[in-house]
């Protein structure tokens, strides 16, 4: 029965090259995911902020600064009402970032959307409420005697935590590979199985 369906319905000629076509498209889609090591961005690692190195200036920047010992990147540019939402943002924020990368359109200074702003400014708020809202914070400086939650941080805060100076070319500091892996790819691991054996034998 099969074989009489065969010949009275042969298979259509465009299904092998389909089928090779969709293929390479799955093939090439993991291989850019694992090359994009897309599944280092589910995790709170800042050093998956430097998979892409046009970031590694304001990672640098931030590895000197005193927001290191106290949060990471998720912990200022990612919303921390809920997880879904946190996600949600990272991987809209995540796929402009990729588009803008791949494109090769980055700016020499790389300044936040208006969305991100947003985030970035109610973290900010979370982590100081105290300095913002309390009356005996209130009226260190002129002008602050109002609620201070009306105006970006950073308008007075300019060098937190990325420094003065935020270009690609000009950052301090910038130095690649980052400061945390510096020791283990600068260093062969020949070399280092030397140098190892060399001190056992002191």
């Amino acid at each position: 029965m099969n074989s009489l369906i065969k010949r009275i319905l042969p298979p259509p000629k465009w299904r092998t090259p389909v089928a090779i076509l969709v293929g390479a498209m799955v093939g090439l889609g993991f291989f850019l995911l694992r090359l994009g090591e897309v599944t280092s961005y589910l995790s709170d690692n800042p050093e998956a902020c430097i998979n892409c190195h046009v970031m590694t200036p304001e990672y640098n920047s931030w590895m000197h600064s005193s927001h290191r010992e106290w949060a990471s990147c998720n912990d200022c540019h990612v919303p921390q009402d809920n997880a879904l939402e946190g996600y949600y943002f990272k991987a809209k924020d995540g796929l402009y970032h990729s588009y803008v990368f791949t494109t090769h359109q980055e700016p020499e200074v790389i300044k936040m959307r208006e969305a991100s702003q947003e985030v970035v400014q109610n973290n900010c708020i979370r982590c100081h409420v105290q300095q913002v809202t309390e009356a005996r914070y209130k009226g260190w400086l002129e002008g602050h005697s109002e609620n201070r939650t009306g105006r970006q941080c950073w308008s007075c805060h300019r060098e937190v935590p990325h420094g003065r100076i935020h270009g690609l070319s000009t950052t301090e500091y910038n130095i690649a590979p980052s400061p945390s892996r510096q020791e283990k790819d600068v260093i062969p691991g020949w070399l280092k199985s030397v140098m190892d054996n060399q001190q056992k034998n002191k």
